[in-house]
This record gives structure tokens, sequence and C-alpha cells, in this order.
């Protein structure tokens, strides 16, 4: 099948359509039958999409195929950072949610290996405690924090946080607590699709062409190295994210990427169609770096979302957050061609120039989530709203915050809590 660049910026966008159509059902999917079940589902559907994809005889079976796979990786791309942080233990959360985006650049080889010991894995003991299932949510409790012991005090200390948590997310939250949360969540998700860096996979021939390399047996290798590269940042943003804190890892690595970004511009209109080895090498290298600091942050930064977002929000989020991302990744992959085609050089400099405000906004309105549990980050935001706007508490100062949370039960009489 040969396709126009029209059809081709259709093909592309329509992953992302099909993410934006199932948004609606994933709330009450995951609240309802659970975080697990999200995640098995969405590999059904994404297999169904790719059995089409790649069996397709025309267009039309195509572009059904790709919106069913949208629909499958929409699903999966809510249900499992959902899922990754209420199951991990504070200090190892950033790793395995910062693993679970890493793994994106092995594209698809690897997703039936993985999907086999899914149905064998814990449900959230957060969903768990939410549907007074408090035995099953200890016993989950107790296997990721002591080697099964139910009887362990982290357990219950944990146990009993988690209570009162779900049990104060369930009454009336203030307007700008709420508010904050959703635009630090969908604010993060627009800096990711928002650039270039996320959709370089679909137009990198067309970026190497412009730098002047138009061999596509070079683009090839060039793309297979690249992938390689951004898989080892990644793997080493994911290790470093508590140690380096998100805000300080989100602004420098945006701040390193936007650097390069405008270079590769730069290079690209000066030696663009220079016979010059040197020069092409030197935009190459651009483009590694870009692709490098942006991989270095923000692949680990999109478990952000999942961070700022309470119990209740974090389920209520995928109404909003899919949708926002999704239109975000449309808007890109389908402008990006015909950008490059008209402007070229200077669609670098516009990503880069909105990235400079992207940086902006990360200083002013994030909050500091490294190294505290999901509990104690929405003792944060409560503490914020109390305090107003204009005190509000600088990351500078969070790391090493000791929150006020303790055991549920001297907080609130156990009737209490469960609303009885």
């Amino acid at each position: 099948m040969k396709f126009s660049t029209a059809t081709q910026a259709a093909s592309s966008s329509i992953i992302w359509i099909g993410g934006a159509a199932i948004a609606p059902f994933e709330r009450p999917l995951l609240d309802r039958y659970g975080r697990k079940k999200g995640i098995l589902e969405a590999f059904v559907i994404s297999s169904v999409g790719v059995a089409l994809q790649t069996s397709a005889q025309n267009a039309a079976m195509f572009m059904v195929g790709r919106l069913i796979l949208g629909m499958g990786v929409g699903l999966g791309s809510i249900a499992c950072p959902t899922y990754a942080p209420e199951i991990a233990p504070t200090k190892y959360r950033a790793f395995m949610l910062g693993f679970y985006y890493d793994l994106w650049y092995f594209g698809g080889h690897t997703q039936h290996t993985l999907f086999g010991p899914v149905p064998f894995v814990p449900e959230s003991p957060r969903w768990l405690v939410s549907q007074d299932k408090d035995e099953q949510a200890l016993k989950v409790l107790a296997i990721t924090l002591s080697n099964g012991d139910t009887s362990d005090s982290e357990v219950h200390t944990s146990y009993n946080q988690i209570l009162a948590s779900i049990a104060l997310s369930k009454r009336e939250s203030c307007f700008p607590e709420l508010a904050r949360r959703y635009q630090n969540s969908i604010k993060s998700e627009k800096n990711h699709a928002g650039r270039i860096c996320r959709h370089y996979r679909y137009w990198l021939g067309s970026m190497l062409s412009q730098a002047g390399v138009t061999d596509t047996y070079s683009q090839l290798q060039i793309n297979v190295a690249l992938n390689v590269w951004c898989l080892a940042c990644a793997g080493a943003g994911t290790l470093l994210a508590d140690k380096i804190r998100r805000k300080p890892l989100a602004t420098g690595s945006l701040t390193f990427a936007l650097i390069f970004l405008y270079l590769v511009g730069a290079l690209t209109k000066l030696y663009g169609s220079s016979t010059d080895e040197s020069a092409v090498y030197g935009t190459v290298t651009c483009i590694f770096l870009v692709q490098g600091g942006y991989s270095f942050g923000w692949t680990t930064l999109l478990m952000y979302p999942s961070e700022v977002l309470s119990f209740s929000l974090r389920a209520n989020g995928t109404a909003i957050y899919p949708v926002v991302s999704d239109a975000a990744g449309v808007l890109a992959t389908f402008i990006m061609p015909f950008a490059l085609e008209s402007i070229g050089w200077e669609t670098y400099m516009v990503n880069a120039s909105w990235d400079v405000l992207e940086v902006v906004f990360v200083v002013l309105y994030w909050v500091e989530t490294s190294k505290l549990s999901l509990e104690e980050i929405e003792e944060v935001f409560e503490v914020e709203m109390r305090l107003g706007a204009g005190n509000i508490i600088q990351a500078v100062d969070i790391e090493d915050a000791k929150t006020s949370y303790m055991p549920a039960h001297t907080m609130y009489p156990s009737n209490e809590i469960r609303g009885d």
C-alpha cells in the first residue's frame, strides 16, 4: 500500500483518536472491575488491533486496525500507570513506573512475553480497600512490604493511611485543590505530547532527509541506534529519578533538549542540502542529544500524573487525561509532516520556543513528589490549599518534609473511616 502525505498523517494520528474514543469507558471499568482487569482487557484489544493491521488488505482495513490498536493502547496507558503506583512501595515507585515507560522503546516485541504473569499479579490494595476487601488488601500490602507478614507494623500503618485517605477522598474536596491536581496532571502530558520528541519515530525519515541523510539503509541504522540510545538514557533517568527529584529532572532535561533542538533547526537550515559529512554528522548528533535529554527526564516523568492524582481523581482523571493527551497527539502527528514539508527547519524553532514556556510552568506550578507516599502527596496538596496560593510550598523544601499522618485508628474511629 502506498500512502500520500495526508494518508500517512491520518494513519499515524488515528491511533490517538482510538485512545480518545475509549476514554469515557476507562473510569467505570477501572473503578468497578479493578486495575488488573483493565490491563488484561487492554492487551486483548491491542492484540485484535495488531492482527487487523498486520493482515490489512487495503487502506481501510489498516486504518480500522490502527484505530482498535489505539483503543487498546489508550486503555493500557491509563490502567498500567494507575496500577503501578498503587501497588509499588514508595522507594520503588519511580523505578517501577519509569521502567514501564522505558519499555516503550522495545515497541511490541516484548508485549506477549510480559503479558504472561499479569493474571497472577495481585490487585491494587487501594482499589481493594475502596471495595471493602480489607483482608485481601492487607495480604497484598504484606507481600509488597514485609514478605507476606500481615502482622508487620509497616503493613498496618500503610493500610491505615490508605483507609483514612480513601475515606477523606470520598468527602468534598475544595475546587482549588482539584483544579491544581488536574492542571499538573494534564499539563505534564501536554508537555510530553506537544513536543516533537514524542513523535520523532513517525517522521524521523523526513527529519534525517532534511538533515542531509537520504540513504534508506543509513536512516534505518540511525533509527535502531537512536532507540538503543534512548533506552539507555531513559533507564539512567529512571534509576536517578528519586535522587535528582521530579522538578529538577523535568526542568534540567527539558532545558537540555530544547537547546539542542534549536541547534538541530540551525544546522538543518545551514547544512540541510550540504554534502559536508561533518555538518551532517553534527546535525544527527544533535538529534541524538535532543532525544537523549528528553528520554532521560520525560520518559520517567510520565509517572507524574499518577502521583499527583488522589485515589478518586486517579480514576476520574481517566475521563479527561487521555482526551487531552490524545488530542495533543493527533495535533502533533498530523501537523508534523506538513510542517516539515512547508517550513522545514523552522518547525524545530517553534517547538523549542514552546519548550521554554513549559520550563517556566514546571518551575512555577509543579509539586515535588519524590520519596513521598501517595498518601503523603495528598497531604501536601491539602496543606497547600490551607496555606493559600500566596504560601505555596516550594519543591526544594519538600524532599525532607515529614507528614503528619498517623495511623487511621488514632485519627478517626473505625466506623467514621468506613462511613458507617
